[in-house]
């Protein structure tokens, strides 16, 4: 190999353990050609892989054809540039994805006995039209199922930063790939961490758009309510620029949004400084080990987050709304449950003030019973309706919760203040659940065919809740005449 060989071959073995941009920056420039990198690509794989084994497929011939392609248009064009974002790059994807010529095995046995794909998958032809290079395929979990990369088939996928330890999973071959300095630029999928794992677990860069962003058809289906496909880089502006080549829609694909390009690589000049960060403490920072919260830690200090923020009480919150979308009534069936804990406060700070509550039979202005029954003035139970009979069982399944709390165990007779402030509560939650219900179904369903009749029904939601909370102070109120131990009440709901 001559002198200017062996200097091509090293400036080309550096730009590859480099940038994704750096690279397409230098074979735009013509510094270096993009067969130099191709073969700078496939010497790497060939010296680590054997160690890591993040490829199970190679297409050396198709790279070789494909660079010298784009080598020989640089070469016509003369001083024109090439604007092509990754110009030369090599890059492999996750055995998943569809390459022509190429079984979609799809990290299972039975899966390579197929025929092999016809066309390549969309994000792959998407990549290559910004000028990157296709060099193989990536070892994967069966079916994407699993967080490891030990594949049965095809053998584990090891961490190039210890051999000994795991590569993550499902995608692991395509962060492995990355951080053994193979590829600069990889894709895999995530359904429920197959991207965020690895690229973890590996020091690289990793994103999971959001669903309905990117198409999800040339590529081995696992959950399509959940699948996501995405690209995995060293460095955050190198994550951009593979997003941005991929981004569209695409009418194969029934769950991709129609949406315009929106591109993200100008707006990493923006910086964070506009941006919300915190960072996960409670159960997630107990559940992690110490080397985990130390990387937490130097991420935050970067991305300038000065104090650790518990996100616990929001991530509840989120998901309290997300319950109230998918169902109120059960929001409002939760509530009624919860608020037996705020009768039996009711009923503590009654007797605390020595209230008298009533004993069982004795009679009220309103001819009824300590049980809710009406009686007529012999004192006979008068025979009830039927919507009067279901609002009697709600009544005594009340005076039930009631009277099992801890603060009416010794007083049982006490319960009966708790129980007739409580049946009017159960009362308007039952009404609430019953137009609740409805009003969910028929949101849903606007939301599909009109916004506006959606926020209606969402309005009509909102001031139930509110109609509720008033009727809990006023609960509260009537007790004892102030609400100053409301919030610790809340709390308890």
């Amino acid at each position: 190999m001559s002198a200017t060989s062996n200097d091509a071959a090293t400036s080309a073995a550096q730009l590859l353990a480099g940038s994704a941009h750096g690279i397409a920056d230098a074979v735009r420039s013509r510094r270096i050609s993009a067969a130099a990198m191709v073969e700078a690509s496939l010497a790497r794989i060939d010296a680590s892989d054997g160690a890591v084994n993040a490829f199970t497929d190679r297409t050396p011939a198709r790279a070789r054809a494909r660079a010298a392609a784009i080598d020989a248009e640089l070469a016509r064009g003369g001083d024109r540039v090439d604007a092509r974002s990754l110009l030369g790059v090599p890059f492999a994807v996750k055995n998943l994805f569809d390459i022509a010529g190429v079984t979609t095995r799809a990290g299972a046995k039975i899966e390579r006995e197929k025929p092999p794909a016809v066309r390549d998958g969309p994000l792959v032809i998407r990549l290559e039209q910004a000028g990157a290079v296709l060099v193989g395929a990536l070892n994967m979990d069966e079916y994407a199922y699993g967080f490891t990369t030990e594949n049965s088939h095809d053998g584990p996928t090891r961490n190039p930063h210890d051999l000994t330890r795991v590569a993550g999973g499902s995608s692991g071959g395509s962060a492995a790939a990355l951080a053994a300095g193979q590829v600069p630029l990889t894709l895999g999928s995530d359904t429920n961490g197959s991207i965020r794992v690895p690229s973890s677990l590996c020091g690289v860069f990793g994103l999971k758009p959001t669903y309905g962003r990117l198409p999800r058809n040339g590529s081995y289906p696992f959950v399509a309510s959940l699948d996501h496909l995405g690209p995995f880089a060293r460095s955050a502006h190198d994550l951009a620029l593979a997003y941005d080549a991929i981004q569209g829609g695409d009418s194969r694909d029934a769950a991709c949004a129609r949406r315009l390009f929106e591109p993200v690589t100008n707006l990493l000049s923006n910086g964070t400084e506009d941006l919300r960060i915190a960072t996960l403490d409670g159960y997630f920072e107990e559940q992690a080990g110490p080397e985990a919260r130390a990387a937490v830690l130097r991420v935050a200090e970067a991305l300038g987050v000065n104090v650790s923020r518990a996100c616990e009480q929001g991530l509840g919150d989120l998901r309290g709304a997300g319950v109230e979308r998918q169902h109120r009534g059960e929001v409002a069936r939760q509530t009624g449950a919860g608020l037996a804990v705020a009768a039996a406060e009711i009923e503590r700070r009654a007797v605390a003030l020595h209230q008298r509550p009533r004993h069982p039979g004795e009679r009220d202005t309103e001819g009824a019973d300590a049980q809710g029954q009406r009686i007529d003035a012999g004192g006979q139970r008068q025979a009830e309706p039927e919507a009067d009979a279901k609002r009697s069982q709600r009544h005594r399944k009340t005076r039930e919760r009631c009277r099992g709390s801890r603060f009416l165990r010794k007083r049982p007779d006490r319960s009966c203040l708790a129980a007739r402030l409580m049946n009017a509560v159960t009362d308007r939650v039952e009404v609430l659940r019953q137009e609740d219900g409805p009003d969910l179904v028929h949101a849903g369903q606007a939301q599909q065919r009109h916004a506006r009749a959606a926020g209606q029904a969402e309005n009509r939601a909102a001031l139930h809740r509110a109609e509720l909370q008033e009727l809990i102070g006023d609960v509260f109120h009537h007790v004892d005449g102030n609400r100053e131990a409301d919030a610790d009440i809340a709390a308890a709901l």
